[in-house]
């Protein structure tokens, strides 16, 4: 075999163990960015995790949590009479406490995560049972509006930079509803609060 021949096996040879050790090292750094990236993935989860169960922290004396529908309801049954959207006078003081006890949550809340990409909305929503009435959609949505000037009226506030608060009506829709010689139990309204989760830095 000719010095040329020689030489041209031992530079293949030579190319051939650069591109394998250029492989292996891409190789190595791709599988340390991935478990970078799935450490990474694992924080965040445990971080909006952390956000969505944050809401958690509401007073149970005034809350309780119905798993079948991923909410928290009121403890005490706030009923309105039929076709009515005045709050009954004996829950107005209840009714000024919850808000009370989420607006502390709210404060709380946003000194925890002032710093990020995490904001909050509230919704009041008004619900009408399922009687023969025309303007159930527009009374369900005053019920809704009837908490919240009570509570704006007792100076009750969430700060629209970090808290959104809606008022809605859900009329004879929804779930969760009672049903049959319980039906007037919707004459009444639903508070839910939501994490609205941005970017979640590590």
């Amino acid at each position: 075999m000719s010095k040329k021949t020689n030489f041209f096996w031992a530079s293949y040879a030579d190319l051939m163990t650069s591109l394998f050790f250029i492989m292996l090292v891409l190789f190595v750094l791709t599988i340390a960015m991935m478990k970078r990236q799935q450490k990474a993935t694992v924080e965040q989860l445990k971080r909006i995790v952390e956000i969505q169960n944050s809401v958690k922290e509401l007073d149970s004396r005034y809350f309780y949590y119905q798993d079948e529908y991923k909410r928290f309801s009121l403890k005490e049954q706030i009923q309105f009479a039929a076709k009515s959207s005045v709050i009954p006078v004996k829950n107005e003081a209840y009714l000024l406490e919850v808000g009370k006890n989420i607006e502390s949550l709210i404060k709380r809340l946003k000194t925890k995560y002032s710093n990020q990409n995490i904001k909050y909305m509230i919704i009041i929503e008004g619900m009408a049972s399922n009687f023969v009435y025309s303007k159930n959609d527009e009374l369900s949505y005053l019920r809704a509006l009837s908490l919240y000037k009570l509570w704006q009226k007792n100076n009750i506030y969430f700060d629209p930079a970090f808290c959104e608060l809606q008022i809605a009506g859900s009329g004879v829709r929804g779930v969760g509803r009672h049903t049959g010689n319980k039906e007037y139990k919707n004459q009444q309204f639903l508070i839910q609060i939501i994490p609205k989760i941005g970017k979640i830095e590590n």
